[in-house]
């Protein structure tokens, strides 16, 4: 019989501004390895160093070329080597991650976790160059081509559209308010000589956190990576602030070719992660409003009152932001946006049942349940609490929605102040379905 080993990680201090956690958990039969950069988010930098994690990935100096990097990977028992970017606040993430089998499950004892971590070594430290010192041009441009579909892919795409813009409207001149890819115009604008410029930086200042999950022998990934980074290294602080509401509400409204009208609320609570013994309490009351199948929102605004075609809100604890989305037809705007906020005045005035409650608890245990199925799962659970004062799993986090009282969510609620409302217009507003 397997057994699992706790999924609290274990965290150490490798070197100047690099963090090493391990999630050990001998339940899975693979394992994955992945180095986050962290640098603040910011207009300049944002686009030439969203191409950097995807550029790493694509050859090396010890794998040249995509079949010689593939032979090895197939040697790996298949393993995987993949970049991404994301955000977290205000700090703009890089990672690249190798995923492969359990060292106990390799047929010659191989070490993979010694294997995995050398080849990460070799793409964040020692990529390819040409002989002007750059990326090469090929890879340069095809990684440039497909930034530029993701930001199309995601122009296209009217509700995540909708939400962006909320997100710039209720955020304003705050680094998170800046796309994780930057703009398609800055992204036309690159030069390798500027990519490959922001690599060698991010080398120099960026926060590190090495993240090691599942079958694993982190002893291995610490002797490949010790050494690995330069001691003149000077990283840069990274933190994400909660701003609270800042005046009168922001408006901001767009018209495209749309069969359906998409409307965000953007609510501020001034709660910052440092705050954490309130977060529970508002990850709560979102769910209650507009986070299950049996929220406020969907039951009354779009059920009932059948105002929109989809309703939901989420918080973002790194922000402290709350967003209420929804599609809606032209003629039911004005009345959608009164009902959903006289759904949250019902919380704020404690007129929340213990169905509601209990329900919403069960909603988010179950989902905190699932975390911990997938070593992706746990990486973005335990990445996402890089910048919080203190580091808890799952389980505890469930333990901690259930001790949350209906006078705690209102108290939350009552946290919500509106800041912004965005709205996309559609030209042809009619029957449609959700797009």
């Amino acid at each position: 019989m397997v057994t699992q080993t706790s999924c609290l990680p274990d965290e150490c201090t490798l070197e100047n501004g690099v963090h090493f956690r391990r999630i050990q958990d001998s339940r899975f039969k693979t394992q994955r390895i992945s180095v986050n950069m962290m640098v603040p988010l910011q207009k300049e930098t944002a686009a030439a160093n969203a191409l950097i994690p995807y550029l790493l990935c694509r050859t090396n100096r010890a794998y040249p070329d995509y079949t010689k990097l593939g032979q090895r990977l197939c040697e790996l028992y298949g393993a995987s080597l993949n970049g991404d970017i994301q955000k977290l606040g205000d700090v703009q993430v890089l990672s690249v991650t190798a995923a492969g089998l359990a060292d106990r499950y390799a047929l010659h004892g191989e070490k993979i976790s010694s294997e995995l971590t050398e080849l990460l070594c070799s793409a964040i430290f020692d990529p390819v160059l040409d002989e002007d010192g750059l990326f090469p041009i090929d890879g340069f441009e095809q990684e440039k081509r497909q930034t530029l579909e993701t930001i199309d892919s995601e122009m296209g795409d009217k509700r995540l559209y909708a939400k962006k813009k909320g997100l710039e409207l209720l955020l304003g001149d705050e680094p998170a308010a800046i796309s994780r890819y930057g703009t398609r115009e800055q992204v036309e604008a690159l030069t390798r000589e500027e990519v490959t410029q922001a690599w060698k930086q991010l080398l120099k200042i960026a926060r590190f956190e090495v993240m090691v999950l599942g079958d694993a022998s982190p002893e291995l990934v610490l002797q490949k990576l010790r050494g690995k980074f330069s001691a003149e290294r000077n990283p840069v602080c990274c933190k994400t602030d909660a701003l609270p509401s800042a005046g009168p509400v922001k408006e901001k409204q767009e018209q495209m070719d749309v069969t359906q009208c998409k409307m965000i609320l953007g609510f501020r609570t001034g709660v910052s992660a440092q705050q954490w013994e309130q977060i529970p309490a508002l990850k709560l009351m979102s769910a209650i409003l507009g986070g299950t199948p049996h929220s406020k929102l969907f039951v009354n605004v779009r059920e009932k009152e059948s105002l929109c075609y989809y309703c939901s809100s989420r918080y973002d604890t790194n922000k402290g932001v709350l967003l209420i989305e929804s599609g809606v037809e032209e003629e039911q705007l004005d009345h959608a946006k009164k009902a959903m906020l006289e759904q949250l005045d019902e919380i704020q005035q404690g007129n929340i049942t213990e169905e509601e409650l209990q329900s919403a608890k069960l909603s988010m245990c179950n989902s905190l349940e699932t975390v911990e199925d997938y070593l992706y799962g746990m990486e973005s659970w335990y990445l996402s609490q890089t910048f919080h004062p203190r580091t808890i799993t799952p389980k505890e986090s469930a333990d901690e929605i259930q001790q949350v009282t209906i006078q705690q969510v209102q108290q939350a609620a009552s946290l919500c102040k509106l800041d912004a409302v965005y709205v996309l217009r559609g030209t042809n507003s009619g029957e449609g379905e959700e797009e």
